[in-house]
């Protein structure tokens, strides 16, 4: 069952005040960045694209919905799975035009297609770290 969640932005906005969930959907051809982040461990989980109303069925039924722009559809994360991501908290980042969402691992916990935990399990090899 989908539980109460927060959207909150930081205190000092970049551009303009607080507007109670509007998104910046002008860039990117309507859609945002959409990070997931585990709730507990800070984890990130993966990043999808949300559109207007994937960002509204978002927060309308606290299950983490996506954009697929591949198939040109919604979906939402575990549909078909049922490792479903149940929303925490979102904050919005300063210029209105990309989430994180912290949410919960439901079902066996793994959020990636290919059976991982995360999607970011491969390791960059070649990266200067100074």
């Amino acid at each position: 069952m989908a539980g109460f969640f927060v959207v909150r932005r930081a205190e000092a906005e970049c551009e303009g005040g607080p507007h109670e969930g509007d998104m910046d959907f002008s860039k990117l051809d309507g859609l945002i960045p959409a990070v997931v982040q585990d709730h507990v461990s800070g984890e990130v989980l993966m990043v999808g694209f949300m559109n207007q109303e994937a960002w509204d069925i978002t927060r309308r039924t606290g299950y983490v919905t996506f954009y697929s722009r591949t198939r040109n559809t919604l979906w939402t994360k575990g549909e078909t799975s049922g490792n479903r991501l149940a929303v925490r908290e979102v904050l919005i980042d300063c210029d209105e035009d990309t989430v994180l969402v912290k949410a919960e691992r439901l079902g066996g916990g793994n959020v990636c297609h290919t059976g991982e935990r995360t999607c970011f399990f491969q390791r960059a090899e070649g990266v200067t770290i100074p």
